[in-house]
């Protein structure tokens, strides 16, 4: 249940935060990245429930932060949760790839929708914010790797 805590109100924070202080879009575009790994953790935790922890995170958005933000946001994160959705259901690679794959592909996406949407076109924004959700996924990569190794090993 912490994942599923975590996301949503990440979810719901990371709106709150561009509603009332638009103009730290870097910082919260850095932020941006913790919610992606969140999002894989609960889709590994709870599957097809990860779509009703958003629809969780979007209603509440909704009715407490900026309606513009949140429907940017939830246009993102529906577009971006059905490319990971499929890249889970789809692939049979290890966890770890499908992790990374899923963010390879949705990340861009993600970041394209969001900051269009808010008409947001600062290249340092867009690059914090992709960097920010590639490095978190692929720090989590390295770690899993690591532990299926020692795994391996003890094994």
């Amino acid at each position: 249940m912490l994942w599923l805590a975590a996301y949503i109100g990440s979810i719901l924070a990371i709106n709150f935060a561009f509603s009332l202080f638009p103009h730290l879009d870097l910082v919260w575009s850095c932020w941006a990245g913790l919610i992606f790994i969140l999002r894989d953790m609960v889709q590994v935790r709870f599957g097809h429930w990860s779509l009703a922890a958003m629809l969780g995170g979007t209603v509440l958005s909704y009715l407490l932060t900026d309606p513009v933000v949140a429907t940017a946001s939830v246009l993102a994160f529906a577009v971006s949760e059905m490319i990971d959705w499929a890249v889970f259901t789809i692939t049979r690679r290890p966890l770890r790839d499908r992790l990374w794959i899923s963010a390879a592909l949705s990340v861009p996406v993600d970041t394209a929708i969001f900051f269009g949407m808010l008409d947001i076109w600062d290249p340092a924004v867009w690059a914090a914010s992709f960097a920010s959700k590639l490095l978190g996924v692929s720090a989590v990569w390295l770690l899993m790797r690591a532990r299926a190794g020692r795994m391996a090993v003890t094994a």
